[in-house]
């Protein structure tokens, strides 16, 4: 499978013409009945040959982390993250393999923060003392996330892989949320507060992949494999807080009341998917509501068959709309002024190429 910015590549390179990529495109979206745009594409694996190089990374990726922590807690992660990025040296930057690079840049982060977190398992008492308070604890967790960010952004400069954009920013984000908590210090046994901010960062995020989207609206080049993370990683950091504080999270029945505005919130989160063209928010949400579907069926007497008929109804409904996604997202996009709509990843390919990057 050959993704969007190999096509682009191709085109640069000069083996394609704009024209030819162009009609190919135009030809994909004919046969698949859908814009290229709107299918969402960014490319996981090419073959089978990179589920076999993932499988034997994750197997050296281990080994090498196993020896490290036989000498001191704090190798394992530094051997992990000299591996990965010699390992990305090849499979990323000559072979330009998509999973490997992925499991290869998310070990690298992993890498780099254990790196940290097993010096201070080691000595971090004789630094910190027995009980370094939640404030220091806080000063701490900030400055691992800053530094893992940092070597996230290295990575990036080097190997251009789009996920590295979503981990660099999901440790800015930790970054961000730990230094709040630090110099607040205010006590949440609920853990109201860091839910709050987790989803004042998580709209953050949102705001970041809308940024890289309306960079290439026509879904053409890197940029919107980019888009694709961030809006994986702001979904969650948005949804779960949103039902956290709803009460939905803690894992006792809900009234039908409080089933009826969760469902009424994925709703919206089902509009604000079409708008943007991505279902990042539809997936991250589904296991709550399918939770409120369940409690507004037991409500009304369907205990037997309640979990039968909430698949049945989410199921039904989402396969419609993703059958009826263009038509639906068509009349989404029409109802918003023009201003915001043409800023909107488009809905029909054009025929000129945007340039990659």
């Amino acid at each position: 499978m050959y993704s969007e910015t190999d096509l682009q590549a191709a085109v640069d390179a000069k083996i394609l013409t704009p024209e030819a990529a162009a009609a190919f495109r135009s030809h994909i979206a004919s046969v698949r009945a859908a814009p290229g745009a709107d299918e969402e594409s960014f490319r996981l694996i090419t073959g089978f040959n990179d589920i076999f190089v993932s499988i034997a990374a994750v197997i050296l990726l281990v080994a090498v982390a196993w020896i490290g922590e036989s000498i001191h807690p704090a190798l394992a992660g530094a051997f992990v993250a000299g591996s990965a990025w010699f390992l990305a040296e090849y499979f990323t930057r000559v072979r330009r393999m998509a999973l490997p690079s992925i499991v290869l840049v998310l070990a690298f982060s992993a890498g780099v923060c254990a790196t940290m977190i097993g010096f201070l398992v080691k000595h971090g008492e004789d630094i910190f003392g027995r009980d370094p308070g939640e404030t220091t604890l806080a000063v701490v967790a900030g400055t691992i996330a800053a530094v893992t960010a940092a070597a996230t952004w290295f990575h990036w400069k080097r190997f251009m892989v789009p996920i590295t954009v979503a981990a660099g920013t999901a440790a800015l984000a930790a970054t961000a949320v730990a230094l709040v908590l630090a110099i607040t210090g205010v006590p949440s046994p609920d853990g109201t507060l860091p839910m709050i901010l987790v989803l004042i960062a998580g709209i953050g995020v949102f705001a970041l992949a809308m940024w890289w989207d309306k960079s290439d609206r026509l879904r053409q080049t890197r940029r919107s494999d980019v888009a694709f993370w961030l809006h994986l990683l702001a979904a969650p950091m948005m949804v779960h807080p949103i039902f956290h504080l709803l009460g939905v999270t803690r894992g006792d029945d809900i009234g039908s009341g409080a089933a009826i505005l969760v469902v009424a919130i994925y709703i919206a989160f089902g509009l604000i998917a079409l708008a943007i063209d991505r279902r990042a928010l539809l997936v991250s949400a589904l296991a709550y509501v399918l939770f409120a579907m369940t409690q507004l069926f037991r409500t009304f007497g369907a205990v037997e068959l309640n979990v039968a008929l909430t698949a049945f109804v989410i199921g039904s409904a989402l396969l419609l709309l993703s059958a009826f996604w263009q038509n639906a997202r068509a009349a989404v996009v029409g109802m918003l002024p023009d201003n915001l709509a043409n800023q909107l990843p488009a809905t029909i390919r054009a025929v000129s190429p945007q340039p990659a990057s």
